[in-house]
């Protein structure tokens, strides 16, 4: 089998993998870079000697693994069991030992036979490492996806991540375990990955149950690589993996060095820093080599690698410029790469920071002025601190809220300050570093508020785990202060949008339930305590309540009637939002009818509306288009077309006006238009339209394939029919080949959200080749169509009763012209109880289809010489068609000149006359 390419080149390098997708930004640069999994490098154990802090790094894997064997028992059950694909959240605070673990599990599972890759959070000025990366998985047993810092990820960039083909190849088990310091961007993360048929779970590394033990192994592993014996002192009472590591580590070398451990953590991070310092001097007064840093520069270079993290050589010097070091920067980089080699050469970064983490924090909070600790903090920290918070927050935010966790004097000092002043910083670190400050103890809620007032109005998907996190923060400190109704009712409105953005949803059902209680004390403020019911039928909605939704909105909905009523420009608007979300509902719970006319209220409404405040016109579109899709439910089709119609000019106006917001708007209302005349015969405007619609989505899926392939692929199939009704076979099955491709594709990875989809183009594409003479290559179309709509049916009969309809009769058409004419009648008798029952609940909708399948039942009776047999349901399809031909001339002309010449036929070989 061969393996597929892909390739992008950034800066001057190309990167490529095989056997998996690249996800790049405009720029070309990658959103996020794979790699094969590398273990450990072997170090040289006087290198290691000369920084102590390089052996605990977990890289190197100084100490052996211990401690965790439970925990790595539990995830190679996860690898083994459960659904193909399977995602698992580790969490722990840092220095817990999840690397270590990680790396010890990967190494396990490479062992076993399975492709290994780690992915690398790719944006900003990083190159990629030059090269290919081979991912393929032929003949392996299944592949694992590492993500390190994954709470630190845009949530869009791991929906991205999400959806490699590296995780989606049939047959292949995948597994992919997310590290992070907490849970807290968790729930949306879990949320985007409901459509893709993953396992998901949580995992909390809680503290060693035999630290004792774990102090031993890391205390006889440091006096291996420094060559003396360890002194025989007990464990200290740390339950925090990194505690004990690094309280092994300062034992051994002051033993080795003849001094005395410290006490305490705060005694063990100062022992280590001085190690570093010592480090820095020593190289510079050899003076018989080329580092020529002295030990004040590397002081200000290593702090600023702590707040910029790994960058290019660029960018480095840059930061380095404005330290005021004295050498050029060029010999500070490359001085500073001596001292702390980059962990990936191949990548040409610089500045690569302290390891662990844990120790780069508190370097940051010790070099901070403000603290108590035996370390000299310096004037021009914070200045640097100051200056490198905006251009790199990401981190550096992040980092020095860590650290203020532990270091008391940071934030009041340093950190707060600098984001009261510009509190859009605190936005620009991202979700995980929002989670980070709404987490610290001692934050003032005024700067939390500050914060707050920088949150977009609506929802935002990489913020909105953090931005939810400040906001419970917010209303747990206020609601302190005040837990009045008025008070509860507006914080726990405002807490449950923000919850729900998240995918916390049974916390925003929790909190929209507290905020409709504290408003029903509060009963004479009608409007809130509509906003409050329309909040909880939102929140019953999103968790699966589609019925108990309904209830409550409508009583949200009649409340703001009366109001509307009384101050109609103050609350139209509302009323006829909720209208649109009821009609919504009624629609997915199958009733068609009365969503039809919900959203002909909503319709009206929302013109009126308008008629006032043209700027809102977007929302009737949107309303337009909602009725539409209901009355086409509804075989309606005429006023259907019409309905979308309006709904398209308002939207081409709308794009005409700004493109990026109403392109994706417009291509949907061309697709159900074209669908819509094509329902009533009217073909050529049909594929006027959805060549259009092909035209634009072709070039929004060129920037945004995850966004608009979708879409694409149902262009593709309704301009596939529109070409095949004007008689361009060919072309036909080439667009409906490409759509079947696009969703087989999407299928791969979120089957629940694309297999109607695939079905469909299976279907048409069978009908296609069929009549394009290619019976075989129909045939095996056909038969993977039922096959997939057979599932569906399994699932939920009501709304795929149809759609297996039409496969059947497809393949009922197939089986006969391969000469299968018993096989091809019964999947036709089927298709016609499927049809049956659909016209039984939808006549409307569904005459048109029942005709057609009875005419193709009574067609093959006769054709196999059953001529009386063969009449009986082709007089009835000429009845159906009969009475509604008069509606709709142009699609059922075609359909009773074929029934009638059928019905003749049969009567001819009976020996009867012709029906007059």
């Amino acid at each position: 089998m061969s393996a597929e390419q892909h390739v992008t080149a950034h800066s001057g390098y190309a990167y490529g993998v095989i056997g998996a997708d690249i996800h790049v930004f405009g720029d070309g640069s990658p959103v996020y870079l794979l790699q094969n999994w590398r273990r450990a490098p072997a170090a040289d154990p006087e290198w290691l000697r000369e920084l102590p802090s390089r052996m605990l790094n977990a890289r190197f894997e100084v100490v052996p693994f211990t401690g965790r064997d439970a925990e790595l028992a539990a995830l190679c059950a996860w690898r083994d069991q459960g659904p193909r694909l399977a995602v698992r959240w580790m969490y722990a605070p840092g220095g817990q030992g999840k690397t270590r673990l990680a790396a010890r599990f990967a190494d396990a599972t490479q062992d076993e036979g399975w492709r290994v890759a780690a992915a690398t959070h790719g944006p900003g000025s990083v190159q990629p490492p030059p090269g290919s990366q081979d991912l393929t998985t032929e003949g392996r047993d299944g592949v694992l996806l590492v993500v390190d810092y994954a709470d630190r990820w845009p949530l869009t960039h791991l929906t991205w991540l999400f959806s490699n083909a590296l995780l989606h190849r049939p047959g292949v088990r995948a597994r992919v375990l997310l590290l992070a310091r907490t849970a807290d961007a968790w729930p949306a993360v879990r949320a985007s990955l409901a459509n893709l048929q993953a396992g998901t779970s949580g995992m909390a590394l809680e503290d060693l149950p035999d630290g004792a033990g774990m102090y031993r192994a890391a205390r006889d592993a440091f006096a291996v690589r420094y060559g003396v014996t360890p002194a025989p002192e007990p464990a200290p009472p740390y339950g925090l993996t990194l505690a004990l590591h690094m309280a092994a580590l300062v034992s051994v070398d002051a033993r080795a060095h003849g001094r005395r451990p410290p006490a305490g953590l705060a005694g063990l991070t100062v022992y280590l820093l001085d190690r570093e310092h010592l480090h820095w001097g020593t190289l510079f007064a050899r003076g018989d080599g080329p580092y020529a840093t002295p030990p004040e520069a590397m002081n200000r270079t290593v702090f600023a690698a702590a707040l910029t993290g790994a960058v290019d050589r660029s960018t480095g010097s840059a930061v380095v410029s404005g330290l005021g070091t004295g050498p050029p920067p060029g010999r500070v980089l490359d001085d500073h790469a001596f001292c702390y080699p980059a962990a990936e050469p191949e990548r040409g970064t610089v500045l690569e920071p302290l390891y662990p983490d844990r120790l780069a924090e508190d370097f940051l909070a010790l070099t901070l002025p403000g603290h108590g600790a035996d370390y000299p903090a310096t004037e021009w920290a914070p200045e640097v601190t100051a200056r490198l918070l905006g251009p790199h927050a990401g981190r550096a935010v992040t980092f020095l809220a860590a650290a203020a966790q532990r270091w008391q004097h940071l934030g009041p000092r340093h950190l707060y300050p600098l984001l009261a002043a510009d509190p859009g910083l605190a936005l620009a670190a991202g979700g995980a570093a929002l989670s980070a400050l709404a987490a610290l103890d001692d934050i003032p809620v005024r700067l939390l508020s500050a914060v707050e007032q920088r949150f977009p109005v609506r929802r935002h998907v990489d913020l909105d785990a953090g931005i939810a996190a400040v906001t419970h923060r917010i209303v747990t400190e206020l609601l302190a202060r005040d837990d009045g109704p008025r008070a509860r009712a507006a914080a726990y409105h405002h807490l449950s949008t923000r919850l729900s953005h998240a995918g916390r949803l049974d916390e925003a059902l929790d909190a929209a339930r507290l905020g409709l209680a504290a408003q029903e004390e509060l009963p004479e403020d009608v409007p809130a305590l509509a906003t409050a019911l329309a909040r909880l039928g939102n929140c019953l909605a999103l968790t699966g309540r589609p019925e108990e939704a309904v209830t409550v909105t409508e009583e949200a909905a009649a409340l703001f009637r009366r109001l509307a009523a009384a101050e109609p420009d103050r609350w139209n608007g509302m009323h006829a939002g909720l209208l649109n979300d009821l009609a919504i509902w009624l629609s997915m719970l199958g009733r068609h009818q009365d969503a039809l006319a919900l959203g002909e209220r909503s319709v009206a409404a929302w013109r009126r509306i308008v008629a006032t405040d043209p700027a809102l016109e977007e929302h009737l579109a949107g309303a337009l288009h909602g009725l539409g899709n209901y009355l086409a439910a509804l075989g309606r089709w005429a006023e259907a077309a019409d309905a979308n119609a309006e709904a398209m000019l308002i939207w081409l106006r709308l794009a005409e006006r700004d493109p990026a917001a109403h392109e994706p708007d417009l291509a949907g209302a061309l697709v159900n238009h074209a669908n819509h005349l094509a329902a009533q015969g009217r073909r050529a405007e049909a594929l006027e339209l959805s060549e259009q619609a092909v035209t634009v989505l072709r070039a929004l899926a060129r920037v945004n394939a995850a966004a608009h392939e979708p879409d694409l692929a149902l262009a593709l199939t309704s301009r596939g029919a529109d070409l095949a009704e004007a008689g361009r076979v060919s072309e036909a099955v080439d667009a409906t080949a490409e759509a079947v491709a696009i969703r087989r594709r999407l299928a791969s990875g979120n089957l629940a959200a694309h297999a109607p989809g695939l079905g469909q183009a299976l279907s048409n594409l069978a009908y296609f080749l069929l009549d394009a003479g290619r019976p075989a290559e129909a045939l095996s179309a056909a038969e993977e169509a039922v096959a997939l709509r057979e599932r569906l049916y399994a699932e939920r009969a009501d709304l795929h009763r149809a759609d297996l309809a039409q496969s059947l009769s497809n393949l009922g058409m197939c089986l006969e012209s391969a000469g299968r004419r018993a096989e091809g009648a019964a999947a036709t008798r089927r298709a016609v109880e499927l049809y049956r029952a659909a016209y039984e609940e939808n006549p409307a909708a569904y005459t048109f289809d029942l005709a057609r399948v009875l005419g193709n039942l009574g067609r093959f009776l006769a054709l196999d010489r059953r001529w009386e047999e063969a009449l009986a349901p082709v007089v009835e399809a000429i009845a159906l068609a009969e009475g509604s031909a008069a509606a709709n001339p142009p699609a059922y002309g075609p359909l009773l000149g074929n029934l009638r010449r059928t019905r003749d036929g049969c009567l001819r070989m009976l020996g009867r006359p012709a029906a007059r």
